[in-house]
């Protein structure tokens, strides 16, 4: 498949990747150190971090935990989410990320998301120039519309410029990448590697048993998932789990994976307890009927074009 990333030693990517984001914030370094191993017991090669999280301190503990082993695994970070997409800026936490992780080149960069005071073409520009000096191997974009994706793809075609994977929002209850960004990702053969598989912990039923995290102590995610077809959502997964007698968090794990488009679904979690159902999703078979089972739990968007009669009947 040409939307195969590989590692500095060509170990190819897992299926899954783990996402930092908690390494230095609600998992320490001693919790960190034991998710890590677990991921990498389960097979994980693809971790991800970024310049913002925690201060930092994501990027110098996962730096630490991949000495051993650096060149079997892939090493993705982002840049530009806070002080925009110049030049300057990307490169000032560019190599601050450099420094933190000890590595010289970071194997996937991602710019955090669109910059639509910058020109796209002078950020670009920037990323086309740190891979070809080997400062970076693959170019990542993160929480990007579709036509913003097609914008930096036009752009590239003069500057040796090709977007080599991306990172959008993906679950049951946040699926809009159906409609444009993972049917554009298969035409373009970029990979997708989608963040909060997990529907910001809500699809793993523990909010309607009265638990807590997230979604009842961040505003912002308690807004993003808090319409109440989200949470029925939800139950109904957790229903569905309990029949099969899993957990609900790895079938929405498997369900985000199972995507005709192959996606990678970035899984996190603050300790190894919390993480397992998600690795347990590696080794789950999910079936076609199971699949479609699962998606009807939630309105699927409409197409793109939106012509429902004309798909209805077959034209």
């Amino acid at each position: 498949m040409t939307r195969t990333r590989t590692s500095p030693d060509g170990t190819p990517a897992s299926r899954f990747a783990f996402g930092t984001m908690q390494f230095g914030g609600r998992a320490d370094a001693a919790q960190s150190a034991e998710i890590y191993a677990a991921c990498r017991t389960a097979g994980i090669t693809h971790f991800d971090t970024a310049w913002v999280y925690t201060d930092g301190r994501s990027e110098e503990i996962l730096g630490d935990l991949i000495k051993a082993e650096r060149d079997k695994l892939i090493i993705a970070s982002k840049v530009g989410y806070i002080g925009g997409a110049g030049p300057d800026n990307m490169q000032a936490q560019f190599d601050t990320s450099r420094r933190r992780l000890g590595l010289d080149c970071i194997d996937i960069l991602y710019l955090h998301r669109f910059d639509a005071d910058t020109d796209l073409r002078v950020t670009l520009e920037w990323f086309a120039s740190r891979k070809q000096a080997g400062d970076i191997r693959y170019i990542g974009l993160s929480n990007f519309a579709a036509w913003q994706v097609m914008k930096a793809q036009m752009l590239g075609a003069d500057l040796g410029f090709a977007t080599d994977i991306l990172q959008p929002m993906y679950s049951l209850v946040k699926r809009q990448a159906e409609v444009e960004i993972l049917p554009m990702c298969a035409d373009q053969s970029i990979a997708v590697a989608p963040y909060s598989p997990l529907g910001g912990g809500l699809l793993t039923g523990k909010y309607a048993t009265g638990g807590e995290g997230r979604l009842s102590e961040d505003a912002r995610y308690n807004s993003r998932y808090g319409q109440t077809w989200m949470h029925d959502t939800a139950r109904g997964l957790s229903a569905l789990a309990q029949e099969l007698g899993v957990s609900p968090a790895t079938l929405a794990v498997a369900w985000a994976a199972a995507h005709p488009s192959a996606p990678m679904p970035i899984i996190s979690g603050r300790n190894v307890e919390q993480i397992a159902p998600s690795l347990a999703a590696l080794d789950f078979q999910m079936d076609a009927d199971l699949y479609q089972q699962i998606s009807d739990l939630s309105p699927r968007p409409a197409p793109a074009t939106d012509r429902l009669e004309e798909q209805e009947l077959g034209a």
